[in-house]
């Protein structure tokens, strides 16, 4: 007796929708830039394996800013690096799109704004989360901590690479303040960084007691593993500038330049933004004006004061005492930063002491940093659109032909993507950045 078999029909098999998230749904990137930041990509599918799913930018809002072909993906497993080359200033939303077995697809938008292109593109790398970069110390293995001038969070960045901070701190609390220590100025002295803020009045010439802050950060491990730890502070170097100068006979004119209803960033004004310590000194520290020149006119010199116990008006809050006033010829350009390294050898970076200077020029002068000792030009620097040259990462060694330096720039005033918004005032914070850039030394 025959008996017929059974064929029995293979299952279909049922895959669910896909799925998709992004790292971050704000990126920015620059026309022109070297390795901009990325978004991750993680896509999934029930029943599939991810590494079988396509991943693609379906749609542009604004192809001449990004299109879809300007999107690079890397990697192949359920998550991707997505890469968006610039074609031009501005704002798109890029439609990422992933294609499951079976068809099915699943979309979110990541919203993208390019900056224009500067000049040696190579060289810049773009410090996101925060655009009004103010001082800069190394920490190193190539990374260094950066200061804001807007607020008091400390940012720890790869120096080589362009995207959001590795690590942030924040001592508001331990400083007792809610407003900005507008922080301008930075110093290491083995692990010990010394921070000041401008001393001076707000913009509109009100006084901040927030702002004649200077305080210490420990610094324990190095490179991407660095580690800040609150020290001390100081509220009163600022009154301690001011009575020296009245001893004195007024000849800065500090007690005038932080009068209140004075703006700090006028050629009278006060103002401070560098911070380094004397030749072979742990104790007398530098500090280098933004404002005023010395005299106080046109074409005057650049201004440092010594304070010769900086050290223990940290450590232990005894007034500060000063030596004579340094009067340097920076061609009328004022101190925007003042750096050393291990050989003694200064770097100065010289800008205008006016509030709206990024059509100014900008300089970097080599010194001793012995008084009486004349400052020489290294390097012209390019007006900087977008943002200002604010502060010198690290010095190297200038005895060294074409040795490089690293420089970084305060954005916050600056129209990054031609709307006419202030990068400072930015609603999301992967599209804040300030500008870092290498600069060969003449």
């Amino acid at each position: 007796m025959l008996v017929a078999a059974l064929t029995v029909p293979a299952q279909a098999v049922t895959y669910g929708t896909p799925t998709i998230a992004l790292s971050a749904s704000y990126l920015s990137g620059a026309v022109g830039a070297t390795g901009d930041p990325v978004v991750n990509v993680t896509v999934g599918q029930s029943g599939a394996d991810a590494s079988a799913l396509t991943v693609s930018v379906s749609a542009s809002s604004k192809a001449s800013v990004a299109g879809t072909g300007d999107a690079t993906f890397t990697g192949g497993g359920a998550v991707r690096q997505l890469a968006v080359a610039a074609r031009g200033r501005g704002y798109t939303n890029l439609t990422v799109k992933v294609t499951g077995l079976g068809g099915k697809t699943a979309t979110k938008t990541l919203s993208y704004a390019a900056s224009a292109a500067v000049q040696n593109p190579a060289d810049a790398r773009y410090l996101t989360g925060s655009a009004d970069a103010s001082a800069a110390v190394d920490v190193g293995g190539g990374y260094a901590v950066v200061a804001d001038d807007e607020s008091n969070v400390l940012r720890l960045y790869d120096r080589s690479r362009s995207g959001a901070p590795v690590r942030t701190w924040d001592f508001s609390s331990q400083l007792g303040v809610s407003k900005e220590v507008d922080i301008e100025g930075a110093t290491r002295i083995g692990n010990t960084i010394y921070w000041t803020g401008s001393l001076g009045n707000n913009k509109d010439g009100e006084y901040k007691a927030p702002r004649n802050t200077v305080f210490t950060t420990t610094v324990s491990g190095s490179g991407a593993s660095a580690q800040l730890t609150y020290g001390r502070s100081y509220k009163k170097l600022r009154d301690d500038l001011v009575a020296w100068d009245k001893a004195n006979g007024n000849k800065y004119g500090f007690a005038a330049g932080t009068a209140e209803g004075e703006a700090p960033k006028q050629i009278d004004g006060f103002n401070v933004e560098g911070l380094e310590f004397a030749p072979g000194s742990t104790s007398t520290a530098y500090l280098g004006f933004r404002a005023p020149l010395a005299p106080v006119v046109p074409g005057g010199k650049a201004l440092i004061v010594p304070v010769t116990n900086f050290d223990q008006v940290l450590a232990s809050g005894v007034k500060a005492t000063f030596g004579p006033g340094i009067e340097l010829d920076l061609g009328g350009l004022s101190v925007r930063d003042i750096r050393k390294n291990a050989a003694g050898q200064y770097l100065i970076l010289a800008g205008s002491w006016a509030a709206d200077d990024n059509s100014d020029p900008y300089a970097l002068y080599q010194w001793d940093g012995v008084p009486g000792h004349a400052p020489v030009k290294r390097a012209d620097l390019p007006t900087t659109d977008p943002g200002g040259w604010e502060a010198i990462v690290e010095v190297p060694d200038l005895t060294v032909p074409g040795a490089r330096v690293q420089l970084i720039t305060d954005s916050g005033s600056a129209d990054l993507y031609g709307d006419g918004t202030e990068a400072k005032d930015l609603t999301h914070a992967e599209w804040k950045k300030a500008r870092a850039a290498w600069f060969a030394l003449g």
